[in-house]
């Protein structure tokens, strides 16, 4: 039997470049390795801890489905459902939350940042490392893909593993966190900045035309030395724009710099916008395709919930019974 992966696809606005790149990208290249059983779940509850407008957040859960299958997520290779249509989640995380202390969750990293831009704290925010341990466990999961900021909400799964297992007898593993090598995509207007849908000018949706983009990117800073080189330290700009280019291109920075030597900014912009107009194109016709098909977009989430429902009630049924309940 191959390990089980399971990932969250948080629907929360137009998704950009840096999304697919970080997120998408590496859902689809984990899922065609066949090395592993995957689980995406668009996390639609993970969604709800900031206000929002209800017929948007309908709208958002929608397109982040109709994006991760228009990117390459394949229900024949993955399953792939929407989180609330899967009650065990919540049942699960209810059931952690009484093993996991307040204390330990006011000091995670992410929830401290969150405070620090100003939202302000509801206990859906407080809790969400707590609904995320219950996402990965439901399924078993072994293996977790995430970034470098959700690295602590991974230790704090494996806590809630030591701790239930200790309480209530040998029940779950703890997963391991693969980190992803997603790129960090700066925006093309302040490289100092992480894209970013708050700073429309400097960020590349994935439904960006082909000529918002070559606009977007013609427009895009870069400095005051010539020629292309990578050196994020010294040159950013530059260096986010030849980034972009390997990571759209499959080609490696070095030949990136090499393949641009003696090139000046102009041309190398418009080669930039051509290597990702062409790249987004297949993405970009699936997905208007798709935002016309609800009912295939609906149904093939339905088939995805289908499959993982037994799984978590399975492991609902194991948990009900080792904490006592009837």
């Amino acid at each position: 039997m191959k390990p089980v992966i399971v990932s969250g696809l948080k629907p929360s606005g137009e998704l950009h470049i840096g999304n697919y790149l970080g997120m998408l990208k590496q859902a689809v290249e984990l899922q065609n390795s066949n090395k592993y059983r995957c689980f995406y779940f668009i996390a639609d509850y993970h969604a709800l801890t900031q206000r929002y407008n209800p017929k948007e957040k309908a709208e958002e859960i929608y397109k982040m489905a109709v994006d991760a299958f228009s990117a390459g997520i394949d229900p024949k290779k993955s399953v792939i459902f929407v989180q609330s249509h899967v009650s065990e989640h919540a049942n699960l995380a209810w059931i952690f939350n009484t093993i996991t202390p307040v204390g330990k969750l006011q000091g995670m990293i992410e929830y401290k940042e969150k405070l620090s831009e100003g939202q302000i704290p509801n206990a859906g925010l407080l809790d969400y490392p707590v609904l995320m341990a219950a996402d990965i466990l439901l399924y078993k999961a072994e293996f977790v893909p995430v970034g470098e900021d959700q690295r602590q909400h991974v230790e704090l799964t494996r806590e809630v593993v030591r701790t239930f297992n200790d309480r209530f007898g040998k029940t779950f593993k703890e997963p391991k966190a693969v980190h992803t090598k997603a790129p960090r995509i700066m925006s093309l207007d302040n490289p100092t900045k992480k894209m970013s849908k708050s700073m429309p000018a400097g960020c590349l949706y994935l439904s960006d035309s082909p000529e918002v983009i070559r606009e977007k990117v013609k427009r895009a800073v870069t400095d005051s030395l010539t020629g292309i080189d990578y050196d994020p330290e010294k040159r950013p700009a530059v260096s986010n724009l030849v980034l972009v280019y390997s990571e759209f291109s499959g080609v490696p920075i070095p030949e990136v710099v090499k393949k641009f030597h003696g090139v000046g900014y102009a041309k190398f912009k418009e080669e930039l916008a051509e290597v990702i107009t062409k790249t987004l194109k297949p993405f970009q016709e699936k997905r208007k395709k798709l935002l016309k098909d609800k009912r295939l977009v609906m149904s093939t989430l339905e088939a995805g919930t289908k499959k993982a429902k037994p799984i978590a009630q399975k492991t609902m049924k194991e948990v009900a019974k080792k904490v006592g309940l009837i």
